[in-house]
């Protein structure tokens, strides 16, 4: 049993329990705008529950990892920075703690735990905006009205 994993929107995320197959057993898409790392565990833990399987069931791990893609939820979408980061380090976690294979959607690849655990990345739609761009100086000291000195 394969759990996927899709949190790239920025206010929905699309759990499955996938069969050896590809085929799906059981899915559920929930809105989580902006609080997918405090519904996306407990939605799991659901998924499974409801399906009457554990985590030790789990055979192996499938996550979104590409930004700007269209995915199974079947519309383009804006990703968003931290709930594509949400996913894969929720798929990360459990693979590395469950000791199971772990695979980027977005790839055929497929990223087995062998003598040395491998990680899945995100691959960003475009730049972070998660900072504020740097000013210099002297940018700041030419738009600054100059004092008049006294005489």
């Amino acid at each position: 049993m394969t759990l996927f994993i899709n949190t790239t929107y920025n206010d929905q995320v699309l759990i499955m329990l996938k069969h050896g197959d590809g085929s799906v057993l059981a899915s559920k898409k929930f809105k989580a705008r902006f609080r997918q790392s405090e519904k996306l565990l407990p939605a799991i833990d659901k998924l499974l529950k409801d399906n009457q399987l554990k985590l030790s069931d789990l055979s192996g791990l499938e996550v979104e990892n590409r930004g700007g893609s269209f995915t199974p939820l079947e519309k383009p979408f804006l990703t968003g920075f931290t709930a594509l980061r949400i996913g894969v380090v929720t798929a990360n976690a459990l693979a590395y703690a469950l000791a199971i294979p772990l695979m980027a959607a977005g790839s055929k690849k497929l990223k087995i735990k062998s003598q040395k655990f491998s990680v899945v990345e995100p691959l960003y739609d475009r730049e972070p905006e998660i900072t504020v761009k740097k000013i210099s100086i002297s940018v700041i000291a030419a738009s600054e009205p100059q004092s008049r000195s006294k005489p």
